[in-house]
């Protein structure tokens, strides 16, 4: 029986610091276990975080620390909705410190390489809109923009 379905993240040696960044931004967050490698393991792991679970906005996600074999790519990327401009700018800048990238379209690269969407509520509201020329707007705008800027994107809608 199927009982949980969650990520699994593949870091080279920084799921702890990672873990620590998520649920310092995300309400509702947590770090639930931290297990190092046992006796026996690789030289190279020996005495180091293996994996670490735990929970964004309730969310389990398992992290592990196995070395530089893989890496994330766009094809995954954690979707936060939110509220307001402030917690765009909030999240934006706090996934983007110590080393991340912006990139188009309310995506953007934290310091490990993982690709978050940080997309105001609004704008599906503006896409959505029943009105398609309202909509076409609001699109380019949204197709100009690294983070997202509400005001910008209801401006751009109301032409």
């Amino acid at each position: 029986m199927l009982t949980s379905v969650h990520p699994f993240l593949w870091f080279d040696s920084q799921a702890e610091q990672a873990a620590a960044l998520y649920t310092s931004l995300l309400p509702n967050s947590r770090v639930t276990e931290t297990r190092t490698y046992p006796d026996g393991a690789p030289d190279e792991f020996a005495g180091r975080v293996m994996s670490v679970s735990f929970e964004l906005d309730g969310l389990p996600v398992e992290a592990l620390n196995a070395g530089p074999q893989f890496r994330f790519t766009e094809a995954f990327s954690f979707f936060v909705s939110v509220d307001t401009q402030d917690e765009v700018d909030r999240l934006w800048d706090g996934l983007i410190a110590g080393g991340g990238e912006p990139s188009q379209c309310g995506w953007l690269k934290d310091p490990y390489g993982l690709s978050w969407q940080i997309v105001p509520r609004a704008l599906g509201e503006l896409l959505g809109d029943p009105d398609p020329a309202r909509a076409q707007r609001a699109m380019q705008a949204m197709l100009g923009m690294q983070k997202l800027d509400v005001a910008a994107l209801r401006a751009a809608a109301d032409g």
